[in-house]
């Protein structure tokens, strides 16, 4: 498949767990949904056409992402004002990611989608985007940079990884412990696919463990894509 190596951070982040409304709790690093409207931003396609390129967007990309940073987390409190009543006011707490950094992967599973796939990572490549990319919120400001374009090829066996694997996907405890690895390891439950209503379907959610810091992890046995420049990922 072809596909892209994106490094992406900024000051902040804020990537919504949508089951916490009143004070919103964000995901340890940017999902695949973020990512697609990140996509959407760059290329400057509006919100009523981007509603309905979602589902597709969401079969056609795979991505995969690696934490290059702590995973550092500040809750921070607002206050909110009724624009009926400007005299009302409630105070919302909200979680923000603190100098968030990632190395998204990202590749085309389905030729359908190849031009908007084209035109982004030239986009990157070239520093450009149509409105400004953000991390969840548009009070923060996404950085991106092309690393490397290149191919994914899928491949079967073990393997190690700095990026996040699938929960069933067999850690070697075994071997983490032999070698005298000291890891810190994430457990996320995170979104990858919306409707044409923005909505992230429950059934298409996913639970991955990664590890943070440049970590490495072992995996048994499992398949996985190999990128041209010989790093390992899991890709969903």
């Amino acid at each position: 498949m072809n596909g892209a190596l994106i490094h992406v951070s900024g000051n902040w982040a804020h990537f919504k767990k949508p089951e916490t409304n009143n004070n919103p709790l964000t995901h340890d690093f940017i999902t695949k949904t973020a990512l697609i409207g990140m996509i959407g931003a760059v290329l400057g396609i509006e919100r009523d056409v981007m509603k309905g390129r979602f589902p597709e967007l969401s079969e056609d990309f795979l991505y995969g992402v690696q934490i290059k940073s702590v995973v550092k987390k500040e809750s921070w409190a607002f206050t909110l004002r009724q624009a009926s009543n400007l005299f009302e006011k409630a105070p919302k707490q909200m979680e923000f990611l603190r100098s968030p950094e990632f190395i998204v992967a990202l590749a085309l599973k389905d030729s359908r989608s190849q031009l908007l796939f084209d035109q982004f990572i030239l986009a990157i490549e070239n520093s450009e985007a149509k409105y400004t990319p953000i991390l969840g919120l548009h009070n923060c400001p996404a950085n991106l940079a092309l690393i490397e374009k290149g191919l994914f090829i899928e491949q079967t066996g073990g393997f190690e990884t700095k990026a996040f694997v699938t929960k069933n996907c067999g850690i070697d405890i075994g071997k983490i412990i032999q070698e005298g690895k000291q890891i810190r390891l994430g457990f996320e439950r995170i979104p990858t696919y919306q409707n044409d209503d923005f909505w992230n379907l429950p059934d298409k959610y996913v639970e991955v463990i990664y590890p943070s810091e440049q970590y490495e992890i072992s995996i048994k046995e499992y398949s996985h894509y190999q990128f041209s420049d010989g790093s390992k990922w899991i890709l969903i």
